[in-house]
């Protein structure tokens, strides 16, 4: 009885508490948008522990009534809106302004379902979509490239691919992968990116130096990768690629892990395996043509809309076998090789690799942080660290057998900053500034003199763009950007080298120590570089748009082009640089016409581009070395133009079948004497015939035909040599390019539902169907073999 009035009591007491508390205070406030301060409308509020809603009103404003002092936690929503919580303390009326970002779609996952121009762009813009890049998981980044019109590679063999955009490649184009420009020594024609394609979700090709934001430098174009985008939820999924080719025996894996969280939190881990023994053409097999690559990376970081940062590491290793038939001792092995119809080493098939080869590992390791301001815009920051170890391995005995003939470590540390004013939707600008130190290391124990030396580097840049709408059917864009480039090189040069290049009376001053037959010297080099870009697009009619552009560019010579002085063994040639070398500078015009309506997709694209001081490398004769002679290459420079055509076309002939063609003509030449540019990409026509059934499993077929004709604009760089094992005069012929060709290609898929969460993907493919021989114009390995022959491969993916 006891027990029972005291419990009487106690809840007597709180009830009066309760009935003494004030609950008459009024709780207001306005929610606006993040990003231009506009009224939020329709937004739902909730007192959790309540059961007190609220709606806010065309001007963004709502009311709570009769609330009791004391802490609540309110709840904000709004569809497209990242939900709020906050806690607040109320102790009289209270009026509060918040604010909710309704761009939230920026932070989520983009998905995109073909591959097209952006015409709303004022750049000759091409993406890549994410279900392309896994089709070409087991190839490389200049493979995927090639679906693009304009875009080319420049291959040695088929395992080392570099891109080609409108006749331009290596140091004229700027490849950025998650933010971070690639240093990886691109100066070399055999120099592929090492990028695995697996870390990209998305890929864009800018053609021409209008992308400023990256780099004033870019006279050919921008490659952009970007990762995946995650949507702000709490969930677990992932996916693993297995592929299998005939040819080259071999295969690749890919896996991919990734955990979110709607607070923001995110990790992601992939890695990616490319074993491949020798390949083969049609007729015979490539010898010491296989491959070997490992790739890992990994991503972490918080991603709200008002700010976040993201951590990321990522590692490529490849091991790579260049055609054992490649490799010349000398100039008569050179003439026998080109007037050979078939390789010089043909051996049975093999997983081994052996020399000649290459072997090259890449880190990287970026951090970065953005930060939003209300009314402002967006400010980003990051330091990025690469380093990229490159050996090239030559065919040696003794000792120094199992040494590489290059070793080249190269370091780069960067940082950069940049602001988006991007509060006024209508004008929009950016600024940003970026600096980076390079220090490249030439291992002077490989026991060969030094193709390139040791040398520091420093860039510099500063660059402003601004975006205009001036219509509702037109957008302008205008940059300008400014680069500071300093490098200081210390190079042994051979006392006669140096006299023989007329240095002794243009550069004694550069000489820091006499050792015998050799000068040490210390060239301190130093460039300015202005780039800009003006575009403007007008939407004509909801169908056709046409877009104009200019981009004046400025590219420091690099410091192959500058130093280089010795035999590049991989190359098989005596590479001569030029301490005289100014930096190019480009002029390039573009228009591009658009069609699209909903069967129908049209894109042309026209350019212009005139180049001062267009830096090339061209044979000039011969040279005597201790191991015999050798094709003598310098770097030269001279004023030229390069202009063409690009052309798409997207056909919807039915539900089910679509037509597709890319079509691209490049031509260049040298301004003073109409002289052809050597490595221009040969006309290419490739037509492709879809089927698609979305009803049955998604299965589509695809065949494909590709068209490259004969390159007959060539420069004649043919010599004569005295072969003294033959006792004649013989023609070395580098210049005449092979015959055109046609090849067929065949590619299926098809998608099976294995549970709610989990498919299976399943494609196949036949490339080179009809196993045509062929050798490609821009493939340095074509003096000595055919191209690839029929390829059979077969790849699944399982999404879970």
């Amino acid at each position: 009885m006891i027990k029972l009035l005291c419990k009487f009591v106690f809840a007597m007491c709180i009830t009066t508490s309760a009935l003494a508390q004030d609950c008459q205070i009024s709780f207001k406030g306005k929610i606006t948008d993040f990003h231009d301060s506009t009224p939020i409308v329709g937004a739902s509020l909730k007192i959790e522990n309540s059961n007190k809603y609220a709606i806010t009103d065309f001007d963004g404003l709502f009311e709570f009534k009769n609330l009791c002092e004391g802490k609540i936690t309110l709840t904000i929503e709004h569809i497209s809106c990242e939900t709020k919580k906050v806690t607040i303390n109320l102790n009289r009326d209270t009026f509060k302004d918040f604010t909710l970002e309704h761009h939230i779609e920026d932070l989520e996952e983009v998905v995109i379902t073909s591959t097209h121009n952006v015409t709303s762009n004022t750049t000759q813009t091409t993406e890549i979509d994410n279900k392309t890049i896994e089709e070409y998981s087991g190839k490389s980044l200049g493979d995927a490239l090639n679906n693009v019109a304009g875009v080319s590679s420049i291959n040695t063999g088929n395992s080392i691919v570099k891109p080609v955009i409108n006749g331009l490649h290596s140091s004229r184009i700027i490849v950025m992968t998650n933010g971070v420009r690639l240093q990886d020594q691109d100066w070399g024609i055999e120099h592929a990116p090492n990028i695995d394609i697996n870390n990209a979700d998305k890929i864009t090709v800018v053609k021409g130096a209008n992308s400023l934001e990256f780099g004033g430098d870019a006279i050919g174009g921008v490659i952009v990768l970007e990762p995946t985008k995650y949507v702000l939820k709490d969930s677990l999924f992932g996916k693993t690629i297995v592929g299998l080719q005939s040819n080259g025996r071999g295969g690749n894996l890919h896996s991919s892990i990734t955990k979110t969280s709607k607070k923001g939190w995110f990790v992601n881990a992939k890695t990616t395996l490319k074993r491949f023994g020798d390949f083969n053409s049609p007729d015979y097999n490539l010898t010491n043509t296989g491959l070997s690559s490992t790739a890992f990376s990994i991503q972490s970081g918080l991603k709200k809309y008002e700010s976040g940062f993201t951590i990321d590491y990522s590692f490529v290793h490849n091991n790579i076998g260049i055609l054992s038939a490649s490799h010349i001792g000398n100039l008569d092995d050179l003439v026998t090789a080109i007037n050979n119809k078939e390789p010089l080493i043909i051996e049975d098939f093999s997983y081994d690799i052996n020399a000649p080869k290459q072997k090259v590992n890449h880190h990287i390791i970026k951090a970065s942080y953005y930060k939003r301001f209300k009314n402002l815009g967006k400010l980003d920051v990051q330091y990025d660290f690469q380093k990229n170890q490159r050996f090239e391995f030559d065919i040696r005995v003794g000792d120094d057998k199992d040494k590489a003939a290059i070793d080249l470590d190269l370091t780069t540390h960067s940082i950069s900053s940049s602001f988006d004013f991007n509060n006024n939707l209508d004008q929009t600008y950016k600024v940003g500034i970026k600096a980076g130190y390079q220090n490249n290391f030439a291992n002077p124990l490989t026991g060969v003199r030094r193709l390139i030396p040791d040398y520091d580097k420093i860039d510099t840049g500063i660059f402003a763009i601004g975006n205009f709408t001036l219509s509702d059917n037109t957008t302008a864009n205008i940059g300008v950007r400014y680069d500071y480039n300093y490098i200081d090189a210390k190079k042994f040069y051979l006392k006669s080298r140096w006299t023989e290049r007329g240095y002794d009376t243009e550069f004694n001053d550069l000489i820091i120590g006499d050792f015998t037959t050799q000068w040490l010297v210390n060239p301190k080099l130093t460039f300015h570089n202005v780039s800009a870009s003006a575009g403007i697009v007008y939407q004509v009619n909801d169908k056709n748009a046409v877009l104009f552009n200019y981009g004046l560019s400025s590219r420091a010579p690099n410091a192959s082009e500058l130093f280089s002085d010795g035999l590049h063994h991989s190359a098989s040639r005596i590479e001569l640089g030029d301490l005289d070398l100014q930096q190019e500078v480009s002029n390039r015009v573009s228009s591009t016409y658009t069609y699209q309506s909903n069967d129908t997709r049209i894109s042309t694209e026209v350019f212009f581009n005139n180049i001062h001081n267009f830096i090339y490398l061209e044979p000039t004769g011969i040279e005597q070395t201790i191991r015999g002679a050798f094709p003598v290459w310098e770097y030269r420079a001279t004023n030229a133009s390069l202009y063409g055509i690009d052309f798409t076309w997207q056909q919807k002939i039915n539900d089910a079948f679509t037509f597709n063609n890319k079509s691209s003509l490049t031509f260049g030449y040298e301004t003073k004497t109409n002289r052809d540019l050597i490595d221009i990409p040969a006309p290419s026509f490739k037509n492709s015939l879809e089927y698609r059934n979305k009803k049955w499993h998604q299965l589509g077929v695809r065949l494909e035909s590709e068209l490259v004709l004969k390159q007959i604009n060539y420069p004649d760089n043919n010599f004569s040599v005295y072969l003294p094992t033959q006792d004649i005069d013989a023609l070395v012929d580098i210049s005449s390019t092979p015959s055109g060709y046609h090849l067929l290609h065949l590619h299926t898929d098809a998608v099976f539902q294995l549970s709610k969460k989990t498919d299976l993907q399943i494609s196949a493919g036949v490339t080179n169907l009809l196993n045509t021989r062929y050798r490609n114009n821009l493939n340095r390995l074509r003096y000595y073999a055919d191209d690839l022959g029929r390829n059979y491969s077969l790849q699944l993916k399982i999404n879970y």
